[in-house]
């Protein structure tokens, strides 16, 4: 409407009535200079004083040329005459028109729309100015700087929304205070300029709408990439993680080469592999879930698509590539426990048969009935033979090739050799039997029957018609038989008896083999319940993972708990196990290995010294969740002490297997050596017994190591002199004995008062 207006041209009206001439001519003179628009007619109604009125007429008349007016000038004396021109309508009523129009009302709705035109064109270039911040933000690589611009962004857009929301309400407040005249006037005096107000507030709030909706749109938008962004780097950090987890497993299942040298040790080696497997799980478990949650950010059209989707390829890949490598090696570790099982069994068939022909008492099978029983108890044994022992080397060189280093195949070819020398011994054994029951059959000695036992017989025998035809030159041969059978029995006595010397040689062999085969079984065994411990309850004290399990009392006691147990495992793993199994093959020459090593058994001195200490703790803090969930993950179905006295255990067991391999051993090569090297695991023992009662000793006012060197030690009952003396012997066999521990010294004895616990 206004423009229009401006295009038609305006009717200006000046009311100079009250007025001097100089300040209507200042006014048209300004007016002609800088009126904005284009100017149809000016009106001017002139001063109404008498001299002024005059002097305007004057003036106007010789200074029309100065004005240079490009519209006529009229100059109007009264307000009638203002009527010919304009309309009362048009007019207010201080000009006798009806217009209703307040000056200082409409003063103050322009300044009020132009200050919120201002507010508008402001809060439209702070927007601006925001937006293209928020555009020309890089997207950050880490998490927290992503979540730290989120944030701060964040609280910029409500920041910038408060500011909108302000002028929203401004405009609202504005609008409002336009209308409250126009609902109160009549339809026929509505202004034009109220209704050119509220018009012009109306467009300036739907362009603030307009401008909302539209950097709601474009923050909706940023947003999204943002969090987009966020889950994105929350995604990439899993995915480094999980990676780096994964890699290490793997390079961990690469170390794991070992396939076992024994069924125990390849038991503990899968229990190790499942404690391994169910360790790695959780970060399995969150590989795959952060495929999924991957994949899951591809199907919400997320913008790095690119990005995420070689990620989740490269995080399945990881997860099938781990349990195909725990897959393989638990399938290896299966085979040699196959393996191991098989070797084992056939070792303890041999073992038994061994113990058969040991056990068969030779003046026993020297009769036929003994002979035969024993004849039958062998072949009874060999029937086993089917299911326990090696069928073909070849079928398990074949079956097993993937497992076979040179030290299982070495194993395998001993526990075959071993199996075929015992078969060899049954079948030496079955000849000699065979001989021994086939002696004793005597054959029946030919006599001519008498002539009343040829009638009373119906069928005569073989014999008798023998008998009668062998009358002639043969006779004589046959009547010498018992004479030449007589011989060979003799002959065949004495080699009985040689061959009852040799069997008892046999025999003790055998027995040899089985001791060396009992000491090198249990000192296998021994050395993996070692590692077992170490690894499964010494170790896992180290571990954060279990820390939380672990009892104050525990902290940094692991040395008083384990002792030196871990120098004992090493002694025994890499020198004297691999000592004994040279001796395989000669038993009776096993006392040379523990005498070369006598120095190092000394260690046990030192963990039996330590063992009370250890025992007190165990004793202390025996409750301890840690070893509870220990014990379950190593599936021992025995508590820790009982393995802590494994180490004392073995080394009394040591001095059993020399006394019983010495007892086979008398004639042998090796019996001094056995000899020796019983006595001094026996004096081991005595020096370990003797220390353990040593450092019991408390109370003692002075060096215990002055007194010089322990010679004996052990209890004893003591009797002391009464104080008040005795005067009867009733009284001194009344009195009662102490119970005293002494300990013979090279220049005191002491006597000790046992310690109630």
């Amino acid at each position: 409407g206004i423009l229009q207006d401006a295009g038609i041209g305006f009717i200006l009206v000046i009311d100079r009535r009250q007025d001097k001439w100089t300040s209507v001519k200042a006014s048209v003179l300004r007016i002609a200079a800088s009126f904005p628009a284009n100017l149809q007619l000016v009106l001017v109604l002139r001063p109404t004083g008498f001299f002024q009125r005059t002097l305007s007429e004057i003036a106007f008349k010789f200074n029309r040329d100065d004005f240079k007016m490009k519209v006529p000038v009229i100059m109007l004396s009264s307000v009638p005459e203002l009527h010919g021109y304009i309309d009362k309508s048009q007019l207010t009523e201080d000009l006798g028109g009806t217009l209703d129009y307040c000056h200082s009302r409409w003063l103050c709705h322009r300044t009020a729309i132009e200050s919120f035109a201002l507010m508008v064109k402001q809060t439209a270039q702070m927007l601006q100015s925001f937006g293209t911040e928020l555009a020309e933000t890089e997207l950050p690589n880490d998490v927290q700087s992503t979540s730290s611009v989120l944030s701060t962004h964040t609280e910029k857009k409500d920041k910038a929304k408060e500011d909108l929301q302000l002028a929203q309400k401004e405009g609202q407040r504005l609008l409002e205070s336009l209308r409250e005249p126009l609902a109160e006037s009549t339809a026929h005096s509505v202004n034009q300029d109220q209704l050119d107000s509220q018009a012009t507030v109306q467009r300036l709030l739907a362009q603030l709408n307009e401008t909302e909706a539209a950097f709601h749109e474009f923050w909706a938008k940023h947003q999204q990439k943002l969090e987009q962004c966020l889950q994105l780097r929350h995604f990439e950090q899993g995915f480094r993680e999980v990676k780096a987890t994964l890699d290490t497993a793997s390079q961990k299942i690469a170390t794991f080469t070992d396939i076992g040298n024994s069924l125990a040790h390849v038991e503990h080696l899968l229990r190790s592999l499942a404690s391994f497997e169910e360790k790695s799980s959780v970060a399995v478990e969150r590989a795959r879930a952060l495929a999924q949650q991957g994949q899951q950010l591809i199907e919400n059209k997320h913008y790095a698509v690119d990005s995420i989707h070689p990620k989740c390829e490269e995080l399945q890949h990881l997860c099938h590539q781990f349990a195909t490598e725990i897959g393989s090696r638990r399938a290896l570790l299966s085979k040699s426990q196959e393996l191991h099982r098989l070797l084992e069994t056939s070792m303890k068939w041999c073992d038994e048969g061994i113990y058969l022909l040991a056990s068969q008492p030779v003046d026993k099978c020297q009769s036929q009935d003994g002979a035969e029983a024993a004849l039958q108890e062998i072949e009874k044994f060999l029937e086993t033979g089917e299911e326990n022992k090696i069928q073909e080397l070849s079928k398990i060189y074949k079956e097993y090739e993937t497992i076979l280093n040179p030290d299982l195949l070495d194993h395998v070819q001993k526990v075959f050799q071993k199996q075929e020398s015992m078969q060899e011994m049954f079948h030496r054994r079955q000849a000699s039997l065979k001989k021994l029951a086939a002696k004793q059959t005597r054959p029946v000695q030919p006599v001519a029957p008498r002539p009343e036992a040829l009638t009373k017989s119906p069928c005569p025998s073989p014999g008798s018609w023998r008998g009668s035809e062998n009358s002639g030159p043969e006779g004589s041969a046959l009547r010498r038989g018992p004479y030449r059978r007589a011989k060979s029995e003799m002959s065949e006595n004495r080699q009985g008896r040689d061959s009852s010397t040799g069997d008892e040689e046999e025999g003790l062999a055998i027995l040899r083999r089985h001791v060396m085969n009992e000491l090198l079984d249990t000192e296998r065994a021994y050395v993996e319940e070692l590692l077992s411990v170490l690894e499964g309850y010494a170790a896992e004290m180290e571990n954060p993972l279990m820390t939380h399990l672990i009892s104050t009392g525990l902290h940094n006691k692991k040395d008083v708990l384990f002792g030196n147990m871990e120098e004992i495992y090493h002694f025994h793993n890499r020198v004297f196990l691999r000592e004994l199994e040279r001796c395989t093959d000669c038993p009776e020459l096993v006392g040379r290995c523990f005498l070369e090593r006598m120095e190092d058994f000394q260690i046990y001195e030192k963990y039996c010294q330590n063992k009370p200490r250890s025992e007190s703790l165990w004793r202390q803090c025996s409750t301890c969740p840690f070893f509870q969930e220990c014990q379950k993950k190593l599936d021992h179905k025995l508590s820790l002490d009982s393995y802590l006295l494994k180490p004392v255990q073995r080394i009394t067991k040591y001095q059993l297997l020399l006394k019983e391999m010495l007892k086979y051993s008398r004639n042998c090569e090796g019996a001094e050596d056995l000899q020796e090297a019983l006595s001094s695991i026996l004096g081991i023992l005595k020096a370990v017994n003797d220390s353990m009662h040593l450092i019991a000793i408390t109370g003692y006012d002075g060096n215990l190591s002055d007194l010089g060197k322990l010679l004996m030690q052990g209890s004893f009952s003591v009797w002391t002199d009464h104080k008040k003396g005795h005067t009867k012997v009733k009284e001194l066999a009344r009195f009662k004995p102490m119970q005293r521990h002494l300990f013979l010294h090279e220049k005191a004895v002491l006597f000790c008062k046992k310690r109630e616990e």
